[in-house]
């Protein structure tokens, strides 16, 4: 069984429908995906029709926007209840403040000589229910002003680049707590990638996994070296933490992430199945969207 627990669709910054990501992962041999869009669960119901009609299971999933000491941490939370007003709420609170600095940003980038149209960042924003910097990266490089949104990012809007404008995160403890309380299951998403082990060192990691509001780590990511997943994988062993694997695919929006590049095995899967079901979760199946 072929499982990738990590993916993106145009509902939040990826490149693909959610039609057209499940397509992609039946293409790709997965058996089972997981849609974890930015702050949202609205691509879910589309994902799982899909994955009904092309022999894909979908897992009903999110990343959620954290933060711990002002730095950026992503939690992703797997089966939750889309109807949870406490998660709903801070999702929706997540949401407000990626678009809140929306014009900060597109005004320092007319500053820089890079004015966005908006109905050039409408057109790559699509059916998103909010503007996150990938966006702003994808207009960038329609006006010519960037090759991608690699060259975006590293010029121009990463958090120490000079368009970059600070929002709202949920605190990391808070964060897991919602996704658990929804009945979710909760695993941070490439924790040491791009320089973060210093921000969560092992021992923040065990006092998350010690106080039982953590489930698992994401350790087979493309942002981790091989030497950096043998040292998570020990950690995730010794804290009897979940180790999951996966692409983190945004279609087009990122390069070296193809479908089942990473997976998760399907001892892991099970488990995350057995805590949902018995947290009172939803793993799949169609129901109402987010707010």
């Amino acid at each position: 069984m072929r499982i990738d627990l990590h993916t993106h669709s145009s509902v939040s910054d990826g490149t693909d429908s959610p039609s057209e990501l499940v397509a992609a992962a039946a293409a790709a041999g997965l058996d089972v995906v997981a849609l974890c869009d930015h702050d949202t669960f609205d691509g879910l119901d589309e994902a799982v029709a899909a994955g009904a009609a092309a022999g894909v299971r979908v897992l009903r999933g999110v990343e959620m926007s954290a933060q711990h000491q002002w730095d950026s941490v992503h939690v992703l939370g797997y089966g939750c209840r889309v109807d949870d007003p406490a998660l709903a709420a801070e999702l929706a609170r997540v949401r407000e403040g990626r678009n809140g600095r929306v014009p900060a940003m597109l005004a320092n980038l007319a500053r820089y000589g890079m004015p966005i149209p908006a109905e050039v960042l409408d057109r790559q924003v699509g059916v998103s229910p909010s503007v996150g910097r990938p966006h702003i990266a994808d207009a960038m490089v329609e006006l010519g002003y960037v090759v991608d949104r690699r060259e975006a990012f590293d010029t121009w809007l990463a958090d120490d680049r000079p368009i970059f404008v600070g929002r709202y995160a949920a605190p990391l403890g808070r964060a897991l707590d919602l996704i658990r309380g929804a009945g979710g299951v909760a695993v941070i998403a490439h924790p040491w990638g791009r320089g973060q082990r210093e921000q969560l060192p092992p021992r923040l990691l065990t006092e998350l996994a010690d106080a039982g509001r953590l489930d698992g780590i994401e350790v087979d990511h493309q942002d981790h070296d091989e030497a950096t997943r043998v040292d998570l994988r020990a950690l995730a062993e010794r804290l009897g933490l979940l180790a999951t694997g996966s692409s983190d695919y945004h279609g087009l929006g990122k390069i070296d992430h193809g479908l089942g590049c990473n997976t998760t095995s399907g001892e892991v899967f099970a488990e995350i199945e057995t805590r949902v079901t018995r947290r009172g979760g939803r793993l799949t199946g169609q129901g109402a969207a987010s707010v």
